[in-house]
Protein backbone atom coordinates (compact mmCIF):
# COMPACT_ATOMS: atom_id res chain seq x y z
CA UNK A 1 0.00 0.00 0.00
CA UNK A 2 1.31 3.17 -0.89
CA UNK A 3 0.63 5.21 2.78
CA UNK A 4 1.88 8.27 0.76
CA UNK A 5 -1.43 8.89 -0.92
CA UNK A 6 -3.04 9.07 2.58
CA UNK A 7 -0.98 11.26 4.19
CA UNK A 8 -2.91 14.52 3.20
CA UNK A 9 -6.03 13.30 4.43
CA UNK A 10 -4.30 11.95 7.63
CA UNK A 11 -1.99 15.39 8.47
CA UNK A 12 -5.60 17.02 7.74
CA UNK A 13 -7.40 14.94 10.16
CA UNK A 14 -4.69 15.07 13.21
CA UNK A 15 -5.07 19.20 12.38
CA UNK A 16 -8.73 19.08 12.97
CA UNK A 17 -8.02 16.83 16.05
CA UNK A 18 -5.64 19.68 17.53
CA UNK A 19 -8.17 22.19 16.70
CA UNK A 20 -10.88 20.60 18.21
CA UNK A 21 -14.71 21.01 17.14
CA UNK A 22 -13.54 24.03 15.72
CA UNK A 23 -16.30 24.95 12.81
CA UNK A 24 -14.16 27.87 11.00
CA UNK A 25 -10.72 29.06 11.46
CA UNK A 26 -9.05 30.22 15.26
CA UNK A 27 -8.86 33.54 15.88
CA UNK A 28 -6.83 34.68 19.00
CA UNK A 29 -8.36 37.67 20.33
CA UNK A 30 -5.51 40.43 21.76
CA UNK A 31 -5.97 40.85 25.63
CA UNK A 32 -7.48 44.32 26.45
CA UNK A 33 -5.99 46.47 29.20
CA UNK A 34 -8.50 46.21 32.46
CA UNK A 35 -9.86 49.53 33.27
CA UNK A 36 -9.47 50.05 37.03
CA UNK A 37 -12.17 52.83 38.05
CA UNK A 38 -9.47 54.81 40.60
CA UNK A 39 -10.53 55.61 43.58
CA UNK A 40 -11.48 59.52 44.35
CA UNK A 41 -8.72 60.92 46.02
CA UNK A 42 -8.86 61.22 50.02
CA UNK A 43 -9.85 64.11 51.61
CA UNK A 44 -7.44 65.91 53.92
CA UNK A 45 -8.50 65.71 57.62
CA UNK A 46 -8.23 68.18 59.76
CA UNK A 47 -9.53 67.83 63.73
CA UNK A 48 -10.72 71.41 65.41
CA UNK A 49 -10.31 70.62 69.06
CA UNK A 50 -12.38 73.67 71.36
CA UNK A 51 -12.93 73.86 75.15
CA UNK A 52 -16.82 73.05 74.81
CA UNK A 53 -20.00 74.32 72.62
CA UNK A 54 -21.73 75.38 76.04
CA UNK A 55 -20.38 78.96 75.16
CA UNK A 56 -21.78 80.42 72.35
CA UNK A 57 -18.35 81.65 71.16
CA UNK A 58 -17.22 78.18 70.13
CA UNK A 59 -20.46 77.65 68.22
CA UNK A 60 -19.18 80.51 65.97
CA UNK A 61 -16.16 79.30 65.81
CA UNK A 62 -16.91 75.97 64.19
CA UNK A 63 -19.11 78.15 62.17
CA UNK A 64 -16.27 79.46 60.69
CA UNK A 65 -14.36 76.21 60.19
CA UNK A 66 -16.98 74.30 58.64
CA UNK A 67 -17.27 77.21 56.31
CA UNK A 68 -13.46 76.38 55.36
CA UNK A 69 -14.68 72.74 54.82
CA UNK A 70 -16.76 73.64 51.89
CA UNK A 71 -14.72 76.09 50.46
CA UNK A 72 -11.41 74.24 51.11
CA UNK A 73 -12.42 71.03 50.18
CA UNK A 74 -11.07 69.22 53.47
CA UNK A 75 -12.59 66.55 55.92
CA UNK A 76 -13.09 68.23 59.12
CA UNK A 77 -13.58 66.48 62.59
CA UNK A 78 -14.53 69.01 65.10
CA UNK A 79 -13.80 67.67 69.05
CA UNK A 80 -14.77 69.33 72.33
CA UNK A 81 -14.76 68.93 76.04
CA UNK A 82 -17.45 69.22 78.04
CA UNK A 83 -16.47 72.48 79.85
CA UNK A 84 -13.89 74.85 79.41
CA UNK A 85 -12.01 73.79 82.93
CA UNK A 86 -12.40 70.60 81.67
CA UNK A 87 -8.43 70.16 80.40
CA UNK A 88 -7.46 66.19 80.79
CA UNK A 89 -10.64 65.59 78.49
CA UNK A 90 -8.76 67.55 75.38
CA UNK A 91 -5.57 66.65 76.29
CA UNK A 92 -7.50 62.37 75.74
CA UNK A 93 -9.22 64.16 72.53
CA UNK A 94 -5.45 65.13 71.31
CA UNK A 95 -4.42 61.65 72.46
CA UNK A 96 -7.74 59.96 69.99
CA UNK A 97 -6.91 62.51 67.35
CA UNK A 98 -3.11 60.80 67.17
CA UNK A 99 -4.50 57.18 66.84
CA UNK A 100 -6.59 58.38 64.45
CA UNK A 101 -3.95 59.50 62.59
CA UNK A 102 -5.57 62.79 61.22
CA UNK A 103 -3.08 65.13 59.09
CA UNK A 104 -3.21 68.05 61.31
CA UNK A 105 -5.37 69.97 64.57
CA UNK A 106 -6.20 72.69 65.26
CA UNK A 107 -7.20 73.71 68.82
CA UNK A 108 -8.00 76.78 71.22
CA UNK A 109 -6.57 74.90 74.41
CA UNK A 110 -8.10 75.06 77.53
CA UNK A 111 -4.76 75.70 79.10
CA UNK A 112 -1.44 77.37 77.92
CA UNK A 113 0.71 74.71 79.27
CA UNK A 114 -0.88 71.13 80.10
CA UNK A 115 -1.54 70.79 76.40
CA UNK A 116 1.61 70.66 75.41
CA UNK A 117 2.83 67.37 76.00
CA UNK A 118 -0.13 66.19 73.96
CA UNK A 119 0.40 68.28 71.18
CA UNK A 120 4.52 67.25 70.95
CA UNK A 121 3.36 63.91 70.93
CA UNK A 122 0.80 64.74 67.77
CA UNK A 123 3.94 66.55 66.07
CA UNK A 124 5.84 63.63 66.79
CA UNK A 125 3.34 61.54 64.76
CA UNK A 126 3.91 63.95 62.25
CA UNK A 127 0.70 66.04 62.34
CA UNK A 128 0.54 69.63 62.05
CA UNK A 129 -0.64 71.80 65.20
CA UNK A 130 -2.23 75.33 64.65
CA UNK A 131 -3.11 77.33 68.48
CA UNK A 132 -5.96 79.22 67.62
CA UNK A 133 -7.56 81.53 70.74
CA UNK A 134 -5.60 81.42 73.47
CA UNK A 135 -2.02 80.91 72.64
CA UNK A 136 0.09 78.24 74.28
CA UNK A 137 2.88 78.79 76.43
CA UNK A 138 6.03 79.77 74.78
CA UNK A 139 8.72 78.43 77.58
CA UNK A 140 6.62 75.24 77.91
CA UNK A 141 6.43 74.79 74.28
CA UNK A 142 10.63 75.41 74.04
CA UNK A 143 11.06 73.08 77.30
CA UNK A 144 9.02 70.35 75.22
CA UNK A 145 11.85 70.68 72.32
CA UNK A 146 8.33 71.74 69.82
CA UNK A 147 9.77 73.66 66.72
CA UNK A 148 7.38 76.90 67.35
CA UNK A 149 3.18 76.57 66.01
CA UNK A 150 1.58 78.94 64.55
CA UNK A 151 -0.92 81.47 66.41
CA UNK A 152 -4.36 82.78 65.30
CA UNK A 153 -6.43 85.16 67.55
CA UNK A 154 -6.83 88.83 68.43
CA UNK A 155 -4.39 90.87 70.55
CA UNK A 156 -6.39 90.08 73.96
CA UNK A 157 -5.10 92.90 75.63
CA UNK A 158 -5.50 95.29 73.62
CA UNK A 159 -9.23 94.41 73.29
CA UNK A 160 -9.69 94.52 77.02
CA UNK A 161 -8.27 97.60 77.31
CA UNK A 162 -10.40 99.26 74.76
CA UNK A 163 -13.67 98.18 76.47
CA UNK A 164 -12.06 98.70 80.40
CA UNK A 165 -10.95 102.60 78.54
CA UNK A 166 -14.98 102.74 77.66
CA UNK A 167 -15.84 102.07 80.87
CA UNK A 168 -13.64 104.33 82.57
CA UNK A 169 -15.07 107.30 80.15
CA UNK A 170 -16.56 110.47 82.02
CA UNK A 171 -15.26 109.23 85.65
CA UNK A 172 -14.33 112.25 87.30
CA UNK A 173 -14.68 111.33 91.12
CA UNK A 174 -13.69 108.39 92.84
CA UNK A 175 -15.12 105.00 91.76
CA UNK A 176 -14.02 101.16 92.86
CA UNK A 177 -13.83 98.94 89.95
CA UNK A 178 -13.53 95.38 90.08
CA UNK A 179 -12.35 92.36 87.16
CA UNK A 180 -13.44 88.90 86.55
CA UNK A 181 -10.85 86.85 85.45
CA UNK A 182 -10.63 84.02 83.07
CA UNK A 183 -9.09 80.66 83.85
CA UNK A 184 -5.66 82.17 85.08
CA UNK A 185 -3.76 79.42 83.07
CA UNK A 186 -5.04 80.48 80.15
CA UNK A 187 -2.39 83.03 78.31
CA UNK A 188 -5.64 85.04 76.85
CA UNK A 189 -7.33 85.20 80.19
CA UNK A 190 -3.83 86.90 81.36
CA UNK A 191 -3.94 89.21 78.71
CA UNK A 192 -7.49 90.61 78.77
CA UNK A 193 -6.69 90.78 82.64
CA UNK A 194 -3.80 93.22 81.79
CA UNK A 195 -5.65 95.04 79.09
CA UNK A 196 -8.48 95.39 81.68
CA UNK A 197 -6.53 96.64 85.23
CA UNK A 198 -4.36 99.15 82.50
CA UNK A 199 -7.28 100.97 81.40
CA UNK A 200 -9.14 101.27 84.87
CA UNK A 201 -6.01 102.45 86.48
CA UNK A 202 -5.10 105.10 83.66
CA UNK A 203 -8.23 106.76 85.34
CA UNK A 204 -6.51 108.79 88.96
CA UNK A 205 -10.23 108.17 90.01
CA UNK A 206 -10.75 104.89 89.61
CA UNK A 207 -9.40 102.36 92.20
CA UNK A 208 -9.44 98.55 91.49
CA UNK A 209 -10.50 97.25 94.42
CA UNK A 210 -11.07 93.09 93.20
CA UNK A 211 -10.10 90.99 90.30
CA UNK A 212 -10.66 87.69 90.93
CA UNK A 213 -11.38 84.64 88.52
CA UNK A 214 -14.74 83.02 87.37
CA UNK A 215 -13.10 80.48 85.18
CA UNK A 216 -14.98 81.77 82.44
CA UNK A 217 -18.47 80.58 83.84
CA UNK A 218 -21.76 82.04 84.22
CA UNK A 219 -22.51 80.40 87.68
CA UNK A 220 -19.25 81.02 89.05
CA UNK A 221 -19.43 84.95 88.26
CA UNK A 222 -22.36 85.25 90.07
CA UNK A 223 -21.20 84.12 93.16
CA UNK A 224 -17.99 85.80 92.69
CA UNK A 225 -20.13 88.79 91.90
CA UNK A 226 -21.78 88.11 95.24
CA UNK A 227 -18.43 87.86 97.61
CA UNK A 228 -17.36 91.17 95.45
CA UNK A 229 -19.95 93.67 96.24
CA UNK A 230 -20.37 91.55 100.06
CA UNK A 231 -16.89 92.68 100.38
CA UNK A 232 -16.96 96.03 98.52
CA UNK A 233 -20.66 97.39 97.92
CA UNK A 234 -19.59 100.41 96.10
CA UNK A 235 -18.65 99.33 93.28
CA UNK A 236 -19.69 100.48 90.07
CA UNK A 237 -17.53 99.44 87.31
CA UNK A 238 -17.00 95.98 86.46
CA UNK A 239 -14.81 94.23 83.36
CA UNK A 240 -15.27 90.57 82.93
CA UNK A 241 -13.23 88.89 80.39
CA UNK A 242 -15.86 87.20 79.01
CA UNK A 243 -19.48 88.14 77.90
CA UNK A 244 -20.26 84.28 79.96
CA UNK A 245 -19.06 86.08 83.01
CA UNK A 246 -20.64 89.51 82.59
CA UNK A 247 -24.10 88.05 82.11
CA UNK A 248 -23.55 86.38 85.35
CA UNK A 249 -22.82 89.66 87.02
CA UNK A 250 -25.65 91.01 85.49
CA UNK A 251 -27.66 88.38 87.13
CA UNK A 252 -26.72 89.28 90.42
CA UNK A 253 -26.86 93.00 89.72
CA UNK A 254 -30.78 92.32 88.71
CA UNK A 255 -31.65 89.62 91.41
CA UNK A 256 -30.33 92.34 94.11
CA UNK A 257 -31.35 95.54 92.64
CA UNK A 258 -27.90 96.86 92.04
CA UNK A 259 -28.52 99.81 90.03
CA UNK A 260 -25.46 102.40 88.51
CA UNK A 261 -23.34 99.61 88.06
CA UNK A 262 -21.27 99.33 84.20
CA UNK A 263 -20.54 96.35 83.38
CA UNK A 264 -18.36 95.28 80.24
CA UNK A 265 -17.40 92.00 78.56
CA UNK A 266 -15.70 90.33 75.85
CA UNK A 267 -16.90 88.20 72.94
CA UNK A 268 -19.64 90.06 71.24
CA UNK A 269 -22.26 87.08 71.33
CA UNK A 270 -25.64 87.53 70.48
CA UNK A 271 -26.87 87.28 74.12
CA UNK A 272 -24.26 90.58 75.59
CA UNK A 273 -25.63 92.19 72.16
CA UNK A 274 -28.89 91.79 73.66
CA UNK A 275 -28.23 93.06 77.10
CA UNK A 276 -26.20 96.03 75.41
CA UNK A 277 -29.22 97.18 73.25
CA UNK A 278 -31.38 96.64 77.14
CA UNK A 279 -28.37 99.25 78.17
CA UNK A 280 -27.36 96.76 81.19
CA UNK A 281 -24.51 96.79 79.68
CA UNK A 282 -22.06 98.99 78.20
CA UNK A 283 -19.60 97.03 75.73
CA UNK A 284 -18.12 93.88 74.58
CA UNK A 285 -15.43 93.25 71.83
CA UNK A 286 -16.40 91.33 69.15
CA UNK A 287 -13.33 88.99 68.31
CA UNK A 288 -14.50 87.04 65.14
CA UNK A 289 -14.78 83.87 66.89
CA UNK A 290 -15.70 82.35 63.01
CA UNK A 291 -12.85 84.23 61.20
CA UNK A 292 -10.78 82.62 64.00
CA UNK A 293 -12.17 78.84 63.08
CA UNK A 294 -11.84 79.76 59.25
CA UNK A 295 -7.95 80.49 59.25
CA UNK A 296 -7.17 77.97 61.43
CA UNK A 297 -8.31 75.45 59.11
CA UNK A 298 -6.84 77.36 56.19
CA UNK A 299 -3.74 77.57 57.90
CA UNK A 300 -3.37 74.00 58.70
CA UNK A 301 -4.73 72.84 55.13
CA UNK A 302 -1.28 74.90 54.03
CA UNK A 303 1.08 73.09 56.90
CA UNK A 304 -0.10 69.63 55.11
CA UNK A 305 0.86 70.97 51.80
CA UNK A 306 4.55 71.73 52.94
CA UNK A 307 3.74 75.57 53.01
CA UNK A 308 5.57 78.64 55.13
CA UNK A 309 3.01 80.25 57.15
CA UNK A 310 3.19 83.06 59.48
CA UNK A 311 4.38 82.60 62.87
CA UNK A 312 1.53 84.96 64.19
CA UNK A 313 -1.96 85.91 62.69
CA UNK A 314 -3.66 88.93 64.53
CA UNK A 315 -7.29 89.07 63.23
CA UNK A 316 -8.90 92.74 64.38
CA UNK A 317 -10.90 93.28 67.38
CA UNK A 318 -13.68 95.35 67.32
CA UNK A 319 -15.58 97.58 70.32
CA UNK A 320 -19.50 97.19 70.66
CA UNK A 321 -21.73 99.42 72.33
CA UNK A 322 -25.14 100.78 72.11
CA UNK A 323 -23.85 103.42 69.75
CA UNK A 324 -22.14 101.09 67.25
CA UNK A 325 -25.05 98.95 67.27
CA UNK A 326 -27.01 101.84 66.36
CA UNK A 327 -24.76 102.92 63.70
CA UNK A 328 -24.39 99.61 61.79
CA UNK A 329 -28.58 99.71 61.81
CA UNK A 330 -29.66 103.01 60.75
CA UNK A 331 -33.54 103.22 61.15
CA UNK A 332 -33.75 101.13 64.13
Amino acid sequence: MNLLRFLPSLLMGLGLLGCGQSEGPSVTTPLQPVVVASAPAAKTEIALVMKTLTNPFFVEMEKGARRAEKELGIKLTVKTAAQETSIEQQIQLVEDLIADKVSAIVIAPGDSQRLVPALKKAQDAGIKIVNIDNRLDADAVKQAGMPPVPFISVDNEAGAYKAGKFLTQGITTPTQAAILEGIRSADNAQQRTNGARRALTENKNIKLVASETANWKIDEAYDVTKQMFGKYPNIKLVFASNDIMAIGVIKYLQENRKVNVLVAGYDALDEAIVEIKARKMVATIDQQASEQGYQGVALALRLTQGSTVPAITTIDTRLVTAASLSASSPGQ
